[in-house]
């Protein structure tokens, strides 16, 4: 059994106030910025990365994740790992 998982998003950016859409940061991540209105979706959790990299292939040519066909991350999490073990503090 693999002890992984492999889940697949993809983020559909905002326009700042001056139009323009920034898809990557600094060291070439896919950006997300919830708060500034980027959309994330999740498209699936699955058992490799070459099938999340196969859903990538298929939804990059659907409406509205083809405008942003660069814009899709695969999370890597292994199974029954606690990822958030503290507690945490809102203002």
């Amino acid at each position: 059994m693999n002890d992984e998982v492999f889940i697949l998003w993809h983020v559909h950016h905002a326009p700042d106030d001056d139009g323009r859409i920034g898809h990557v940061d600094e060291g070439g991540e896919v950006r997300i910025d919830e708060e500034f209105g980027d959309d994330v979706k999740l498209l699936g959790v699955y058992s490799s990365d070459a099938l999340a990299k196969e859903r990538i292939d298929s939804a990059k040519h659907l409406p509205g994740f083809s405008d942003e066909p660069d814009c899709f991350m695969i999370d890597k999490y292994k199974i029954n790992n606690d990822e958030w073990s503290e507690g945490f503090v809102t203002q």
